[in-house]
């Protein structure tokens, strides 16, 4: 064990009353147990990507393979969903492991398994033991995707002293933007390391008008294709009461919660829903539940209007990227910290309606009485999509460089 080891056992007992609430899995790969892959056979090395999550995973959509041709490629993930996200994209294209937690011995024995001869950690996840064994072992580690929020930033600015070693190991880091890229030069990566690279997240995203099961759910929702449909992505505390109030008359609504632990509290918020997981299909039914994951997609694609969730109250807003792709109207808060630059090349577009909550009843029935506003605020949001695309190219040629050196 190290110094550092010793600061992260309190830590995890201090906190262990908040990550004890929520069954994990997966307890042997997360001390650093992955399976052992075969050496590196491919001439251009062997890439390791992580991403902690769900939309980290599926930022990495067009990455992949974009990279395999050039490379080997394994991809690493922290959550539960995120380990089925990977595997549902990736399971069939190349190995996909659990990342360990940042002990020293979980870390080596992680990296005796994979022996990556080069890592790209997705938008941020600067631990750093894992950085600083990739060092010892000449392993370039960077970033791609790179960002760090304003409000991450403030947090990283205090514990500054500790982190500017690992931020200055960094071989290099692709960030999403300017703002950014004064904030990772800041904590100490290198000037000539960094580059903006835009964000993977405009490339992930499909732009078609049809997807394939959509017409099955709504079906089995009992969704009625005649009557307008406003689709709520990932909706956090409060959202579902707003949105089932502010839903015009004779307009049916679909809310998908961000997060599955909140369920049960979103079908209170709508009473009298269906709910996905009953599949109890029920006519003349107006409300919709959402409880599952992996199927968001399907509901946009439904959609009449499409209201962007966690961006009403106090979160941090979520991506609109992906329901613009689909060619939808899309409604969001003012909340988008975490988001601000990707709503501000649609607002930039015209492409994208931002109200607070106060005024999302109007918003609403104004849009759905309006088709041709709807339709136009489409065509925008695509073009706009389009115009942002090709970060994953640039990241692969980063990582690709990176792995052959």
């Amino acid at each position: 064990m190290n110094a550092l080891d010793f600061l992260y056992v309190p830590v995890a007992a201090l906190t262990a009353p908040w990550w004890a609430r929520k069954a994990r899995a997966g307890w042997k790969q997360r001390l650093g147990h992955a399976d052992q892959l075969p050496p590196v056979t491919h001439p251009g090395g062997r890439v390791l990507l992580h991403a902690v999550s769900v939309g980290e995973v599926s930022a990495l959509r067009e990455l992949v393979p974009l990279l395999l041709p050039q490379c080997e490629v394994v991809v690493a993930t922290t959550t539960d969903t995120g380990l089925q996200r990977a595997l549902d994209l990736f399971g069939k294209s190349c190995p996909v492991v659990r990342y360990p937690l940042d002990f020293s011995r979980s870390v080596r024995r992680f990296l005796d398994a994979v022996r990556p001869t080069a890592v790209g950690l997705v938008e941020l996840e600067v631990w750093p033991n894992f950085i600083r064994e990739c060092v010892r072992r000449d392993v370039p580690v960077g970033v791609i995707n790179g960002r760090l929020s304003a409000r991450s930033f403030k947090g990283y600015l205090k514990i500054r002293p500790v982190l500017r070693r690992t931020f200055a190991s960094l071989a290099f880091a692709g960030v999403q933007d300017a703002d950014y890229f004064e904030r990772f030069l800041a904590m100490g990566v290198p000037r000539e390391r960094l580059s903006i690279t835009g964000t993977m997240k405009w490339d992930a995203a499909k732009i078609q008008s049809d997807v394939a099961g959509a017409a099955e759910l709504a079906l089995e929702l009992g969704i009625d294709r005649t009557t307008p449909l406003i689709v709520a992505g990932s909706t956090g505390p409060g959202e579902e009461a707003l949105l089932h109030a502010a839903c015009p008359a004779g307009v049916q609504l679909l809310c998908a919660p961000r997060k599955p632990e909140r369920f049960d509290e979103a079908a209170a918020a709508m009473a009298g829903c269906v709910r996905r997981t009953k599949r109890e299909a029920k006519s003349q039914a107006t409300r919709f539940l959402l409880d599952t994951i992996g199927e968001l997609r399907k509901a946009y694609a439904l959609a009449d209007v499409v209201v962007v969730g966690r961006s009403f109250f106090d979160q941090f807003g979520s991506d609109p990227i992906e329901p613009a792709a689909l060619g939808k109207p899309v409604v969001i808060g003012p909340a988008v910290s975490d988001f601000a630059n990707i709503v501000a090349a649609f607002d930039e577009a015209e492409a994208i309606v931002q109200v607070h909550r106060d005024d999302l009843t109007r918003t609403l029935a104004g849009l759905i009485a309006d088709p041709a506003r709807r339709k136009t605020l489409a065509e925008r949001a695509i073009a706009c999509v389009r115009q942002n695309q090709g970060a994953s190219r640039r990241s692969a040629d980063l990582l690709a460089a990176a792995a052959r050196r």
